[in-house]
């Protein structure tokens, strides 16, 4: 008898709200533990082609680091789409302008090019200071590394 692969209805699938504080912690890793949180592949029930994460919280945007020479050497860019309408911008400019930008940008280059990515960034929130407004929702705080 063959086995039957175990695929869940979007009822069954229980979400959760974590917080995460950003204070000192390293772009990168930090990311990339969103990222997995977002997507659900941490959950057992985990399905490529549902929206099976959680929702994520993090706090502290504007505390956040980099290692090395990349507050001057990383660069933000895009383009306006007129002629000489390439605009780029320092992490230490975004940082002080817009610091949940930083974070936000990082998270949605991690996760997978298709029709969800959208879906699982609507459950990201960014906030620059210690402040949220997803109280209501009991965030679980996790503490990174």
């Amino acid at each position: 008898m063959a086995h039957k692969t175990y695929i869940p209805k979007a009822s069954e699938i229980e979400r959760k709200c974590f917080l995460i504080d950003a204070d000192s912690q390293v772009l990168g890793r930090l990311a990339t533990r969103v990222a997995t949180l977002l997507t659900g592949k941490d959950e057992p029930l985990y399905t490529p082609h549902m929206q099976c994460g959680d929702q994520v919280v993090v706090i502290n945007a504007k505390k956040i680091r980099v290692t090395g020479h990349k507050v001057k050497d990383k660069v933000y860019q895009h383009y306006t789409g007129y002629p000489g309408g390439r605009r780029q911008a320092t992490f230490e400019e975004v940082q002080a302008k817009k610091p949940e930008f930083i974070i936000t940008e990082a998270v949605r280059k991690m996760l997978p090019k298709n029709r969800l990515r959208a879906k699982w960034l609507k459950r990201l929130r960014v906030y620059a200071d210690g402040h949220h407004r997803q109280s209501a929702q009991k965030p679980i705080p996790i503490t990174l590394f």
